[in-house]
This record gives C-alpha cells, sequence and structure tokens, in this order.
C-alpha cells in the first residue's frame, strides 16, 4: 500500500479522484500530474466523493483533512490540518 505521508508537501496533497468506483482506495501515484490517483466508492454527485475522499484520508491519516482547491474537479488537494484530537 501507498503511504500518503510521503506526499504531503507544505501541508498538501494532490490526488486525481476516480469516483464511482466499488471501494475507496489508493491505486497508484502519477508522477506527471505529481498527485495520488484515489479510486473513490461514490458518485461525483451532491459532494458525496468529496465526503468519502475527506473521509478516507482523514482515517488513514489520523489528521484532520479539507478540500483546498478542486471541489468541483477530479483534480483536487487537500490540506492535512493538525492531528485529530
Amino acid at each position: 500500500m501507498i503511504n500518503p505521508s510521503s506526499y504531503i508537501i507544505n501541508d498538501s496533497l494532490k490526488v486525481l479522484a476516480k469516483p464511482g468506483k466499488r471501494e475507496t482506495r489508493i491505486v497508484r501515484y502519477d508522477p506527471e500530474k505529481e498527485a495520488l490517483v484515489v479510486e473513490v466508492g461514490a458518485q461525483a454527485e451532491d459532494n458525496k466523493a468529496n465526503v468519502e475522499l475527506i473521509k478516507y484520508f482523514s482515517k488513514l491519516l489520523k489528521r484532520n483533512v479539507e478540500i483546498k482547491s478542486g471541489h468541483t474537479s477530479k483534480q483536487k488537494v487537500l490540506r492535512i490540518i493538525s492531528p485529530r484530537v
């Protein structure tokens, strides 16, 4: 499994979301886009995929996560905040 912590730069993590998949998981790192490719187990409607992405990375990293940019795009930048309390 890919460790997303290795790809956090200045509290930001670039991801390329692939919504509508069976489960949420990191597939690979795309060096061209400098982003983690993530299959998201939710549809890209009504913000469901964004919510799933935040939950997934928050649980995985044990830190607060929010979308910094790319709310309506497949390419997103996640802001990794402080450790969860």
